[in-house]
């Protein structure tokens, strides 16, 4: 059988690491799963998701020159059911844990810069508020021209 990019089909999980997961795939190639495709929801332990030698359904993402194959699982999952038109998500604010919304509610694609941007946005912020809770504790204090 031959992979095409877009494909979904069923393999079996040959290896798991800390990144991700090898699935052994029609024909005897093996792809990777790579942890933030295992799952629409923030994965930190991979071995909650997936054991060895489960059949997992994944959806071929590329093929590089080389023949590395890169998958996923979760969009090969069935969408979830769709809001009425109209209807809109709760306001979630970013920058506090918990609350971080990790899918756009939006079905366009998002493109690296843009996620890069909104996560070098959300860096800074939360390297603001921990410098200021730093400098709180040290009683007001910075390295930048406080007294001592």
């Amino acid at each position: 059988m031959q992979l095409e990019v877009g494909a979904i089909v069923e393999g079996k999980v040959t290896g798991i690491t800390k990144f991700g997961a090898f699935v052994e795939l029609p024909g005897g190639k093996t792809g990777m799963v790579h942890i933030s495709e295992v799952a629409p929801t923030y994965v930190k332990e991979i071995r909650d998701y997936v054991t060895e030698n489960q059949t997992v359904k994944v959806k071929v993402l590329s093929i590089s020159e080389e023949g590395k194959v890169s998958l996923s699982m979760k969009k090969a999952m069935d969408p979830p059911p769709s809001a009425p038109r109209g209807g809109r998500r709760p306001f979630v604010s970013p920058g506090r844990p918990g609350n971080f919304e990790w899918q756009s509610s939006r079905n366009e694609p998002t493109s690296f810069e843009d996620m890069m941007s909104k996560f070098k946005q959300s860096s800074e912020e939360k390297m603001s508020d921990l410098k200021r809770n730093v400098d709180s504790k040290r009683g007001g204090f910075s390295r930048r021209g406080g007294s001592r």
